[in-house]
This record gives C-alpha cells, structure tokens and sequence, in this order.
C-alpha cells in the first residue's frame, strides 16, 4: 500500500500546520505533496515556508505565493510588505521559482495537481461552478503544458475539500490547512494506492481535524503581526467565514 498527503492552503498557520503534520506522520505516510499558498494571511509564513521546504516532496505556487515573490500590489492584501519583510529575500525567492503545475502517475492514474485552475494560480473554480467549467480543468492549456492527459485532478484555493467523480475521471479539492471556509476545521487529503489481486486500486479520503485555534490567535497577538490583519485573520479562524463575505454567505476565499 501506497499513500500521498496532499496539502494546501497553510497561510502562515503553524498550529494547524503542526496538527496536520503529526496526524500524517501517525498514519505512517512519509510524501507529502503541498497545492500551494504556504504564505499569506496568517503571522508565521518564514517558518511555514521553512516547514514545508522541509516535508514536502512536492509543492506547486499558488495566487498569495505569487503575489508575495513579486512586486505587484493588491488592494485586498493591504499588508504584503509585512508579510515580504518576514519572509526575507531567500524565501521569496524559493516562493517566484516554484512550478505552477505537477503530473504524475499513482494508482494507475494520471493524476495532475495545481493550486487554483488549468488557466492560472489566479483562475478561480469554486465547488458549485458548471459543470463545464469543472470539465475545463482537466484539459491543456498553455499553463499546464501538453503530453500529459490527466484522469485525476486535484487542486487548492477555495478552501472547501471535496470530490466528484464523473465519466471516470475524479476532480477533488484538497480544502486548507490553516483557513478553512466551511468549518474551522484543519483539512487534507489522502491518496491511496493498494494492491487487490491482479487490480491497483486507488482511493480519496479527505481529513478533518482540529486543532489549538486560540494558539493561532495568540502568536499573531503577540507579535508584531498588524493589528488591522489580525482581526480579519482572528474572524476567520473561529467562523469559517470568509472576512469579504456578506453575512448571507460563505466559501469564499483570496
């Protein structure tokens, strides 16, 4: 048997990072592929980039690694070059160099992962999208690259995990390690590889757990961490409600 933790989402959440971390250990699994957005957010990305450098095999960019290694500004992250002093220069590099987009083979699928989109770290597919919208994900694009047909697609950014399977190919979302917009809950996904006679099977469990939410709160408040984030940033955690939803609704992300 074979398994691969697929992880996103961190934002700079080392409690939720830490709790992710020891249950992927417990069960014994030593890959750990990363969708992207290590940083951004929340008061640790330096040692969430550190952490994650460290475990994980794999790790494709997402839309706040992006905007964190460049020198763009964005009028829904007023606070970039706090986060870009904490990382310093040597991680914001290792941030711009990282690859959009990873195929491989597992469980007799090809699988391809990225963070948001075949289009782009800042091409938006939310889980209730049309249906011809979650078709398009697993199709080339100037993006992804061609000479790998994926069956398997797996992707971050929106902050919801979940699955669907269709005409025998499987799209899944890996949800977010430390900001999750559904429940304040730490997620992940498990790939899963297993021999059954003559047949590879393969199977997708998502992972929820918590973890110390008010530790998360406290580095922030006890650090430099601006004062005007940590508000937003606190909200998020408790809810699950994403700090530019109106009240009505929830799930959405940056």
């Amino acid at each position: 048997m074979e398994r691969i933790a697929v992880i996103a989402d961190i934002h700079g959440n080392i409690p939720a990072l830490e709790a992710v971390l020891a249950d992927i250990r417990a069960r014994g699994i030593s890959r750990i592929f990363c969708l992207g957005d290590i940083v951004g957010k929340g008061p640790q990305p330096d040692l969430a980039v550190d952490i994650c450098r460290e475990v994980c095999e794999v790790v494709v960019k997402g839309n706040h690694d992006d905007i964190m290694s460049d020198d763009r500004e964005h009028p829904k992250l007023p606070f970039l070059s706090w986060h870009r002093e904490r990382l310093g220069p040597e991680r914001l590099e290792y941030l711009k160099n990282l690859p959009g987009t990873h195929d491989f083979t597992f469980a007799g699928r090809n699988i391809r992962l990225y963070h948001a989109s075949h289009v782009g770290v800042h091409h938006r597919v939310h889980m209730n999208a049309p249906e011809e919208d979650h078709e398009a994900m697993f199709t080339a694009t100037d993006f992804t690259g061609n000479g790998f047909e994926p069956d398997t697609v797996g992707y971050g950014d929106i902050h919801q995990p979940f699955m669907k399977s269709r005409f025998g190919r499987v799209l899944f979302n890996a949800g977010s390690v430390g900001n999750p917009l559904d429940e304040p809950l730490a997620a992940c996904v498990i790939l899963e590889s297993a021999a059954a006679g003559t047949v590879e099977s393969f199977s997708l469990n998502v992972v929820r757990l918590p973890y110390d939410i008010e530790r998360a709160v406290r580095i922030g408040a006890n650090s430099d961490f601006p004062e005007d984030e940590q508000r937003p940033w606190q909200n998020e955690l408790r809810t699950a409600r994403y700090r530019f939803d109106p009240p009505s609704r929830t799930g959405r992300n940056i």
